[in-house]
């Protein structure tokens, strides 16, 4: 495999540590610094290949700044680390080579994700792809497209559509898709659910839409 170099920024040891493990196994050059310093190692590393960086607390705001300082100066890949509270609200960016880890992910799976931006090979294959009436789901990449343009979804929304396009014919109630999709740590209300089908079929077209059906007094299907 070729070297690549990777610039590693965050503001807590804990990752800094982590991290430094799991890069010392891989053939990569590495150079690291703060959130403040972020700016000034685009510009001294310019043919960088990969951006890992640490999310603040704003997580929408925070990853389209990333995302457009990035491309002013490199052509690098971006991994983003970012704790599971910040997942309602994320979005990952349609111009870069992209994907993300939640805090506390195991050394083994920063490692594979890691690998998949710097040394993608042909690791992606037709059932990454799910295509239905001019709509692409692509799961190794967790983005979608209609008509060849991609959807501005949060993780959640994409998260939530994935899931039931993977799942299709079979009704879902809200509570069994708060723990699929959510996860068993979520304490929220049920009615989230609703929320987020809603923002999904706006987001989708009317035509794709009609496929997201709610099932009354149950809760949802993807008809395919």
């Amino acid at each position: 495999m070729q070297r690549k170099t990777v610039i590693f920024v965050a503001d807590s040891l804990d990752n800094a540590h982590k991290f430094q493990q799991v890069l010392s196994y891989l053939d990569v050059d590495v150079v690291a610094g703060s959130s403040m310093q972020f700016k000034k190692l685009l510009v001294q590393h310019a043919g960088a290949d990969l951006v890992i960086y640490e999310m603040r607390a704003d997580a929408s705001a925070d990853v389209s700044h990333i995302e457009q300082t990035i491309l002013e100066d490199t052509q690098a890949a971006l991994l983003v680390i970012l704790s599971s509270d910040q997942l309602a609200d994320f979005r990952l960016p349609l111009q870069l080579k992209s994907d993300f880890v939640v805090r506390g992910a195991t050394s083994e799976e920063c490692t594979a994700r890691i690998r998949q931006l710097l040394w993608p090979g042909n690791e992606s294959s037709s059932s990454d792809y799910i295509s239905i009436d001019g709509m692409t789901v692509n799961l190794a990449t967790y983005q979608v497209s209609v008509g060849g343009e991609p959807l501005d979804l949060t993780y959640l929304e994409y998260a939530l559509l994935s899931f039931l396009v993977t799942h299709p014919g079979r009704t879902y109630s809200r509570d069994a898709l708060l723990r699929r999709v959510w996860g068993f740590d979520y304490y929220g209300g049920s009615r989230t659910v609703d929320v987020h089908v809603r923002r999904v079929r706006a987001k989708l077209g009317p035509e794709l839409a009609q496929r997201l059906e709610t099932v009354r007094g149950v809760g949802y299907l993807w008809n395919a």
